[in-house]
């Protein structure tokens, strides 16, 4: 999970290099791994129940052929967010993978409503 300093430095570099406003909302990314994708999909439902939208369950390549296989789930969410209100969320996000049995909660992504996120 992301430091509360390395949530800083990215609240610092979007105010710096992006032309995102950062009172309004920004669309979230959020990302889930486990070794199989049954946990993610029921994890997908509960999420989506508090008003995350599953955006795509996926088998990445990996480098490491001999790797044990891994699932992403990526789910996304229209949120205003600050340093104190990312952080937290981030820590909420961990305890609901730790909670839902799943390998990880691999962290976020973030770019404007209505466009990919970065």
């Amino acid at each position: 999970m992301m430091t509360k300093e390395e949530v800083t430095e990215l609240f610092d570099n979007i105010a710096e290099n992006a032309p995102w406003d950062l009172t309004q909302p920004l669309l979230w990314g959020y990302y889930f791994t486990n070794p199989t994708p049954e946990a993610l999909e029921q994890a997908a439902g509960v999420l989506a129940i508090d008003g995350y939208r599953p955006v795509e369950l996926y088998q990445p390549e990996l480098e490491d052929a001999a790797a044990p296989p891994v699932w992403v789930l990526h789910v996304e969410k229209e949120e205003v967010h600050n340093v104190d209100s990312l952080h937290a969320r981030n820590g909420e996000l961990q305890q609901f993978a730790s909670e839902q049995k799943l390998a990880s909660y691999d962290g976020m992504d973030v770019g404007p409503v209505g466009a990919p996120t970065l």
